[in-house]
């Protein structure tokens, strides 16, 4: 049976990947993994729906259960992908995209080296600037702390498949989307299998 296919998609904050990934799933591209953290929601933000939001003592809990299929601290807080959640849409056929850090990128590339990674980067540092202070939610000292960490987290891009620039948001979704498109036409074991029943059907 046909599994779909993990995809890893990183970047800086204020890249644009979470944009991204959403334009994706409202055209019915792929399935977002929901994932679960310890921080306090931002205003807008819905659990289970931006994050499933949990306290420390409940994060650890699923890690010492092997609930994770990732799990990472950044800034001080814990952020974690459900397992058995993405497992099950994977199983289903469904294409998969999981929105984290670079963090979190690496431990799947370990423990699910099928997965697909894309990194998204900002078309200039001027440009994240903008974006993070646009936000209006941080301060300068936390904006001047996420623009030091964009230059560590890019020092990891070659430990990624792809990489999009993104200069303007629809060329950027389209990129992306023709990533998937590419990543299901590679030779796999699901061609090898399709190819021996052709055999069989002689």
């Amino acid at each position: 049976m046909s599994r779909g296919l993990l995809f890893i998609i990183s970047g800086p904050s204020g890249a644009g990947k979470g944009t991204i990934c959403q334009r994706l799933k409202e055209q019915g591209i792929i399935e977002l993994s929901v994932s679960m953290t310890t921080r306090k929601p931002r205003p807008g933000e819905e659990n289970g729906k931006n994050y499933y939001f949990v306290s420390e003592e409940e994060f650890i809990d699923m890690i010492n259960k092997d609930g994770f299929l990732e799990y990472a601290q950044v800034y001080g807080n814990y952020y974690g992908t459900p397992k058995e959640i993405v497992l099950n849409m994977l199983a289903q056929n469904k294409d998969v995209v999981l929105e984290i850090d670079i963090q979190g990128a690496l431990k799947v590339k370990e423990s699910y080296p099928r997965g697909v990674f894309i990194f998204i980067l900002p078309p200039s540092m001027a440009e994240l600037r903008r974006r993070i202070t646009g936000r209006g939610s941080e301060s300068e000292a936390d904006i001047n702390l996420r623009l030091g960490e964009t230059l560590k987290e890019v020092a990891y891009i070659d430990r990624y498949d792809y990489c999009v620039i993104n200069d303007d948001i629809e060329e950027a979704v389209q990129r992306v989307t023709d990533i998937i498109n590419a990543e299901h036409s590679k030779v796999t074991q699901d061609i090898y299998e399709l190819i021996a029943k052709y055999k069989e059907e002689i």
